[in-house]
């Protein structure tokens, strides 16, 4: 068997829901980003004691898992939940842990 045989979409999703969750400071924004509609990049950068490239490629991280989305809006970028990946984040993550 290979891989791609034995894994499901449903635990790739969930894995990659799972590594972008997998550091305090990812966690702090999306907790942050569900409390409120929307934060400026450099909003986040003043609440946190990381470097501004450091701070960058945890939103990095983020968008691609597609759990956040960015806008720019010059010369800030304001980034949001993306509310249905979020959603079925939540969703997936229950029902794993709920196993």
């Amino acid at each position: 068997m290979t891989e791609t045989e034995v894994i499901t979409e449903k635990q790739r999703k969930i894995a990659r829901y799972a590594k972008a969750m997998a550091h305090p400071i990812r966690v702090y924004v999306l907790e942050l980003l569900a409390s409120q509609s929307c934060c400026y990049s450099g909003d986040l950068s003043e609440h946190l004691p990381v470097a501004k490239s450091t701070l960058s490629q945890h939103l990095k991280e983020l968008k691609d898992a597609g759990l956040i989305q960015g806008e720019i809006e010059a010369p800030r970028i304001r980034y949001c939940l993306n509310r249905k990946n979020w959603n079925e984040a939540r969703k997936l993550l229950k029902i794993f842990l709920d196993e």
